[in-house]
């Protein structure tokens, strides 16, 4: 950007690291009949159906955390967005280990610490090991015995850093998964690094209390 009295250009790259959030959190009782719809369906939808949740959709006054937030300020986007989220993570053909492996594979690469948060207790529900998200989140291929699993790891992790499949890995997924899921594989993807870019543009950190996660040292790892 250039400085309107020096006319020398300054640094405004976004900073990294914990800030205090861009997006107020809005109350309940404060939402107008769009935004109670959003509301609604995030709180009352299939996410909110584990009567032992792995991580609260709502801070203790009922604001919603994470990316459903901003999903608020725009009800017009962020109803279909959330159904969206619903479907990928409720209405796929991958198995749970499958869909957080996947998701985790974003998360790390983008070193998305509220998306990290959340999906690795969801996916530890799923059965995930510590070695196998420790590997996940330092960028490292995990053990996995499941083909699938394997094939799922690459393809994610593939498309998020690179933005395309190689024809070796298209043509693995493909005989693997079937063309459906790996349709649905590219769909999450892009779901859920589109999340990661609003959590960081709106500097959404881990809930108050809770330890953001470790990455590894720059240079190591997905970056």
């Amino acid at each position: 950007m250039i400085d309107p009295v020096t006319g020398e250009r300054v640094n405004d790259r976004p900073r990294r690291g914990p800030s205090p959030t861009r997006l107020p959190l809005l109350l309940p009782g404060s939402l107008s009949e769009e935004q109670r719809a959003v509301y609604e369906a995030v709180t009352g939808g299939p996410r909110a159906g584990d009567s032992n949740p792995p991580f609260s959709l709502a801070d203790d006054i009922g604001r919603l955390q994470g990316p459903f937030n901003a999903m608020l300020y725009s009800p017009s986007v962020g109803l279909p967005l959330q159904d969206l989220g619903a479907a990928l993570r409720f209405r796929t053909g991958f198995t749970k280990r499958e869909r957080e492996i996947a998701t985790l594979v974003v998360a790390a690469h983008l070193r998305s610490d509220f998306e990290w948060y959340a999906h690795e207790r969801i996916g530890r529900r799923q059965g995930l090991a510590d070695e196998e998200t420790d590997a996940l989140r330092e960028g490292r291929a995990p053990m996995l015995a499941d083909v699938r699993e394997r094939v799922v790891y690459e393809a994610a992790r593939q498309l998020a850093a690179e933005g395309d499949l190689a024809d070796a890995v298209y043509t693995e997924a493909v005989a693997t998964l079937g063309r459906t899921a790996l349709v649905e594989l590219v769909a999450l993807v892009g779901y859920y690094q589109a999340l990661a870019l609003q959590l960081r543009v709106f500097r959404v950190g881990v809930p108050d209390g809770e330890a953001a996660p470790e990455w590894p040292a720059a240079g190591d790892g997905y970056e």
